[in-house]
């Protein structure tokens, strides 16, 4: 499992934006696991993400929401960021 992100693990802007991401995957009935392939991004790191130790670059951010099948914007929206 990657090491969490020690100086931004459990910011709550994090935690706000994993319980988004796993909002939005049970809104479409994905496993973390296939969130994470669609994303091409290793499950240990989503689970991280979603658990607010991870804090993901842009790139990964992106990956997520298109995987999500929405915007950026609209993830950040649902997280009240």
């Amino acid at each position: 499992m990657p090491a969490s992100s020690p100086r931004y693990a459990d910011d709550p802007r994090l935690v706000a934006l994993g319980k988004a991401i796993q909002r939005a995957r049970g809104a479409l009935n994905l496993s973390q696991e296939e969130l994470a392939h669609r994303s091409a991004i290793d499950r240990s790191y989503m689970s991280g993400i979603e658990r607010g130790k991870q804090n993901p670059g842009i790139v990964a951010f992106l990956q997520v929401a298109e995987a999500l099948e929405i915007t950026a914007a609209e993830l950040l929206s649902a997280a009240g960021l």
